[in-house]
């Protein structure tokens, strides 16, 4: 007897999780999974511990205690200039995966298409499965990862419920420009869609980029879901916090989601995040510039060790080419072998083509948030790659 549901026949375990377990088993250092082995800031902890010795230890308002609501609204106007009711317009997750399924489930009817780049991170394709939808891959060309603008407005032109767009990107870094976010507003405006944006990198944007967030652009506030989260921010990716922020129509559908599934996101680690987000417009500044450095010396290690990359405008992953390595083009088999014989860690690039794996072959992705003595000890391990008895 088979008892697993249909709609799973197609999805299989995550492949980043999954090679990150092996990676510790192996004793590898971790590239792969895209947390920081470095602990949060002093403030946030100790208002964490604050609100676990002060009681806050049941359950939260379902969307989300009041004052992170309040905190994440005035954040929204200080960085973006957005006018967003707290109440109404946002809802509190655990984390971003949940914030993604919430929103595609609860705008999303089976059997309508939804629009996503691709490569993507392997969350986007199961919600549209769990949702009965039809994913619609619009390719993100390499090197550059841009997209065609006749092909998105042909997607379009076919009809579609919604478009997930994940800026800056993983896993390429791509940071959408403000004329390609211009473009895929003016299709979502004349084609009726909704846009479901995963901007957890906002503050992860380099050499003098801007981060957009599509809502602000004309006709978008009440057709934009934007999902954000505090993990990549504040390095506190176990926390599973995240937010969502919509107009009161989209937002009243993907609550009945969350409301029904997590009912709420911890309590004490909210109430730590009010005193994260009341931070000053410096530390934002000095996390940009501590992930440029990391940035800067993976390339120049990866570069060294024989791989071809190029810098990500955004985020904190590389993607790069081992095809020159010598070692063929299987990315799953390499990913394997580099734990095995290197002692790193990496993502097979296929793991991000829910279309066809076979567009990922020849690529792995590195994720950089740690510390310099990791980077140190893989600029070490990597270095072996050229030497002869490999």
């Amino acid at each position: 007897m088979k008892y697993g549901a249909h709609r799973l026949d197609h999805l299989q375990e995550s492949i980043i999780r999954s090679i990150t377990r092996y990676g510790i088993e192996k004793g590898a250092v971790l590239l792969a999974q895209g947390f920081p082995d470095f602990d949060p800031p002093e403030e946030v902890l100790a208002a964490a511990e604050r609100a676990l010795r002060q009681g806050l230890n049941q359950y939260a308002p379902t969307w989300g205690l009041p004052e992170l609501r309040k905190a994440i609204a005035e954040k929204s106007s200080r960085f973006y200039g957005q006018k967003i009711d707290p109440d109404r317009e946002i809802t509190v997750t655990c984390g971003v995966t949940e914030a993604i399924f919430a929103a595609v489930l609860g705008i999303v009817n089976p059997g309508e298409r939804v629009i996503v780049f691709e490569p993507a991170h392997e969350q986007f394709y199961p919600s549209i499965v769990f949702a009965g939808a039809v994913p619609v891959w619009i390719p993100l060309r390499p090197p550059e990862f841009r997209f065609d603008n006749d092909q998105l407005e042909a997607a379009f032109k076919s009809g579609v419920k919604a478009i997930i767009l994940n800026s800056p990107h993983n896993p390429s870094g791509r940071v959408f420009t403000s004329q390609e976010l211009s473009f895929i507003a003016r299709l979502c405006s004349e084609y009726n869609a909704v846009a479901v944006c995963d901007e957890i990198y906002e503050h992860l944007v380099y050499d003098g980029r801007t981060h957009i967030p599509l809502a602000t652009l004309p006709g978008m506030v009440d057709r934009t879901i934007t999902i954000c989260g505090f993990g990549k921010t504040f390095a506190i990716t176990g926390w599973r916090l995240g937010y969502a922020i919509a107009s009161e129509s989209l937002t009243n559908v993907l609550r009945k989601v969350h409301d029904f599934t997590t009912v709420c996101a911890p309590t004490p680690l909210q109430a730590a995040m009010v005193t994260a987000l009341n931070m000053p417009d410096s530390y934002y500044d000095s996390l940009r510039e501590f992930y440029l450095t990391r940035r800067n010396r993976m390339i120049r290690t990866l570069r060294d060790s024989g791989f071809e990359c190029q810098p990500p405008e955004g985020a904190y992953y590389v993607m790069a080419d081992f095809r020159a390595l010598g070692r063929g083009d299987n990315d799953l088999k390499f990913a394997y072998w580099l734990i095995d014989q290197i002692g790193v860690a990496t993502v097979p690039g296929s793991s991000f083509f829910a279309s066809n794996s076979s567009l990922g072959r020849g690529f792995i992705r590195f994720a950089f948030p740690k510390r310099d003595e990791t980077l140190g000890i893989v600029e070490e391990r990597l270095s072996r790659l050229r030497s002869d008895h490999l």
